[in-house]
């Protein structure tokens, strides 16, 4: 059974699609895709011999100090946002979500944990094993019984087509060398009628004139790239520096 397009009030009550993710790994992956587990992650394997991977902008090395950036630099001084009104905003976004199937795109050190219920089956992917090593523990300690961590790259997913409810991607869409690439990744696996919830800096609400790292989208440019991958595109109102949040619903 299919989502209808009707964002969050449909799809809370839409059931089907979430049950048959964890508990048959082989009916997610795409035709062909071997998949290698270690200490808790899951690895595309190239052959018998190696796994891909990938080179991320925070080294493994340095993954422990990837919070204490985000909160102590990232957030204050160049988004010029509050953290905790973030999460408020995302945790408003998704409340009385349940039972869903949830994809996210770069995960990071696994944020997600505080505004998704625990009740969700999530999948999370990013190129940096260090980061979801991190992730893992983190959703382990908020209660999620049914999480797995792909090292995986958004422009390059291995998962089958019209598998998840809901795709998330939080600050991480202007680190995509190719988000066109990306939206036709997401368009792919989500199911009709599926949501994708991003957050994103953008230069017209960046009053401080920060330097950002990635590229920087404005609003304008967003919608045009939803539209152009068939997603009815919403902002969201909520003003938090120089992040802007949005939905997009897959028609």
């Amino acid at each position: 059974m299919a989502c209808e397009p009707d964002a969050f009030s449909r799809l809370r009550s839409c059931e089907g699609t979430a049950q048959k993710i964890i508990t048959q790994e082989e009916n997610m992956l795409r035709t062909g895709i071997l998949i290698t587990k270690k200490k808790g992650l899951h690895y595309i394997a190239e052959n018998e011999n190696s796994v891909k991977l990938f080179k991320p902008w925070l080294g493994d090395s340095f993954s422990f100090l990837y919070d204490f950036i985000m909160k102590g630099s990232i957030f204050p001084q160049k988004f010029g946002a509050d953290m905790s009104k973030h999460y408020k905003i995302l945790s408003h976004e998704l409340k009385g979500i349940h039972g869903k199937c949830v994809l996210e795109l770069a995960t990071g050190s696994g944020s997600a944990v505080n505004f998704l219920e625990n009740d969700n089956q999530y999948i999370g992917t990013d190129i940096s094993p260090g980061l979801l090593r991190k992730a893992l523990k983190n959703f382990k300690t908020a209660g999620f019984k049914e999480a797995r961590f792909y090292v995986a790259s958004a422009d390059d997913l291995p998962f089958d087509i019209n598998i998840f409810d809901i795709c998330l991607c939080i600050l991480s869409l202007n680190f995509f060398n190719n988000v066109r690439k990306v939206f036709q990744e997401i368009k792919r696996v989500l199911v009709p009628g599926g949501i994708f919830i991003c957050t994103l800096p953008v230069p017209e609400r960046n009053s401080l004139q920060s330097t950002i790292r990635g590229t920087l989208y404005s609003e304008d440019e967003l919608g045009k790239i939803c539209q152009e991958h068939d997603f009815e595109f919403e902002s969201m109102p909520d003003k938090n520096g120089a992040l802007f949040y949005f939905r997009a619903i897959l028609q």
